[in-house]
């Protein structure tokens, strides 16, 4: 079992960092830290196999925080058809 912290990305929604709670911030590159903006604090967690989260797999956590120090949630994908729900609309004044 090992004892995860989550960060949630200031720069994007639903962005979200899994670290080992003893090691913090310090395996994550700068580079990723830079897109990735401030890291604010959300929880810590217990991570054993078997545990159910809502977006992702718990072994790819497990498997990305031993192999690089971190795991690295992405936002979900947007829906096409929210992307077409305005289309054709101008782009100033009202209708």
């Amino acid at each position: 079992m090992l004892i995860c912290s989550i960060y949630k990305s200031s720069k994007k929604d639903e962005m979200y960092l899994y670290v080992d709670k003893r090691d913090v911030l310090t395996a994550v590159p700068d580079e990723l830290m830079a897109m990735f903006g401030t890291a604010i604090h959300v929880m810590d967690m217990p991570m054993k196999e078997g545990r159910k989260l809502a977006r992702v797999d718990v072994k790819k956590v497990l498997a990305g925080i031993v192999d690089k120090g971190y795991f690295l949630q992405m936002p979900p994908p947007k829906d096409d058809y929210m992307l077409d729900l305005f289309k054709g609309r101008p782009e100033s004044g009202v209708r």
